[in-house]
C-alpha cells in the first residue's frame, strides 16, 4: 500500500537526488534499500517510462518491522524501473498525478502501484507492483501461431474489465486508455486494468472533459470530438477490445487517416460463429455515449452471464507458453538440427 513516510532530518539521498524525489517523498519508503530486498532482476518488459522486471523478494515489509522475520516472504514481484535525471522529468510529475489519482484504490481487476523505493546505486525508482504473466495483446500476437480465444473467454476477461471499471468509476476514475496492452493477466488467470498514466477523476455531476487521450482504435468517437463524459469513454474501449479478442486486431487498423474512422465498428469477420448475446454486448457498447450503458449494465447482460470459468483462461495461458517453449527451442538449434545447451 502507498503510504506516507516520516520525511528524514538530513536528506538520505546524495546530491541531486533529494531534490528531484523530492514531489514523490510522500509515496516514497525512505527507510529502505530496495537492492537489499529483491534480487535476480529479470527484465519482462520495456515502457515509456522505463523497463519492468520480474524480481524475487528476500525480505518483507513485515520482516524489516520484526514480524515473523525468520520467515520472509520469497514470492515474485514486478520491479518497474524509472530512471532519475538532475534536472527532473516531466515523467516524474506523471507519475506523482498517477499516484495521487490511484492512492487508496484497491480492487482484484486493478493492478496497483504497491510501494515505491529510490535505488542510490543508478539513480532510479524502484516501484513494486503484482507480478503479471502478460498483457492480452500478448496472447493476440500468438493468434497467427494456433492461439484460439473462444467466445466465452473473451467474456470472462471481459467480465473482469467490467468489475475493474465498475470500482473505478464508483470513485469517479476514468481510465481512458483501456485496450489490450493495458489488460493484464496474472498467473491465476484474472485480468487486471493497468496504466492509468491517462486516467482522471471526475464528479457526477462535472464528468465533461476536452483533452484528446487514448489510441484512436479503441477511442471513443466522442473523445475526438470534444467535449465529452469521461465516465462513458472507457465502456465503448472495453467494447473494441473485445471486438479485438474476436478478430486478433483492433477495428479500424486499417484506416490510416482518423478523421475517416466511423462512429460504429466495422461487421466482424465470420460473424455467424458468434453468438447473438455477443453480437447484442457489441451493439451496447458502441451506442453514443447518452445511451451507452455502465459497466454494472452490462454485468447483466446473457453474454458475460454466459462467461466460461477461471480453467479456460489458464488452458489458454498454458497454450501461449507451450507456443512460446517451442519457438524458444527453435531459435536455439544449431544447425545441424540439435538443441544448444549453455
Amino acid at each position: 500500500m502507498l503510504a506516507p513516510s516520516p520525511i528524514p532530518t538530513t536528506p538520505r539521498y546524495p546530491g541531486w537526488v533529494t531534490e528531484v524525489v523530492a514531489p514523490l517523498s510522500e509515496f516514497i519508503d525512505e527507510a529502505a534499500d530496495p537492492r537489499a530486498l529483491f534480487v535476480d532482476l529479470r527484465e519482462i518488459g520495456e515502457g515509456e517510462s522505463g523497463s519492468v522486471y520480474a524480481a524475487r523478494v528476500v525480505a518483507s515489509s513485515r520482516s524489516r518491522r520484526g514480524d515473523h522475520a525468520d520467515s520472509p516472504e520469497t514470492e515474485s514481484v514486478a520491479i518497474k524501473n524509472v530512471p532519475l535525471v538532475p534536472n527532473g522529468s516531466p515523467k516524474l510529475s506523471d507519475l506523482r498525478r498517477e499516484m495521487s489519482l490511484m492512492r487508496g484504490v484497491r480492487h482484484q481487476n486493478v493492478l496497483s502501484m504497491q510501494e515505491v523505493f529510490v535505488d542510490i546505486v543508478e539513480d532510479a525508482l524502484w516501484i513494486k507492483m503484482e507480478l503479471m504473466e502478460r498483457s492480452l495483446a500478448d496472447v493476440l500476437l500468438l493468434v497467427d501461431e494456433g492461439i484460439v480465444v473462444e467466445e466465452k473467454p473473451i467474456a470472462l476477461f471481459a467480465s473482469d474489465m467490467l468489475h475493474g471499471l465498475s470500482h473505478l468509476h464508483k470513485l469517479g476514475i476514468a481510465h481512458r486508455d483501456l485496450r489490450s496492452d493495458n489488460l493484464l493477466v496474472n498467473s491465476a488467470g484474472v485480468a487486471k486494468i493497468a496504466d492509468f498514466s491517462s486516467a482522471v477523476k471526475v464528479s457526477k455531476e462535472e464528468p465533461s472533459r476536452t483533452d484528446t487521450v487514448g489510441v484512436v482504435y479503441w477511442q471513443a468517437p466522442e473523445v475526438r470530438t470534444p467535449p465529452y463524459n469521461a465516465l462513458k469513454v472507457d465502456v465503448w474501449s472495453l467494447g473494441a477490445t473485445v471486438w479485438e479478442m474476436a478478430q486478433a486486431e483492433p477495428p479500424f487498423s486499417d484506416i490510416e487517416d482518423p478523421r475517416l474512422i466511423p462512429h460504429r465498428w466495422p461487421s466482424l469477420h465470420q460473424a455467424e460463429i458468434y453468438s447473438r448475446s455477443f453480437h447484442d454486448f457489441l451493439h451496447l457498447c458502441s451506442q453514443p455515449s447518452s445511451l451507452r450503458p455502465d459497466p454494472d449494465d452490462l454485468l447483466k447482460t446473457p453474454f458475460i452471464r454466459n462467461a466460461s470459468g477461471r480453467p479456460a483462461i489458464l488452458r489458454l495461458l498454458s497454450a501461449c507458453r507451450a507456443i512460446e517453449d517451442r519457438a524458444s527451442r527453435r531459435q536455439s538449434s544449431g544447425s545441424n538440427g540439435t538443441v544448444s545447451v549453455s
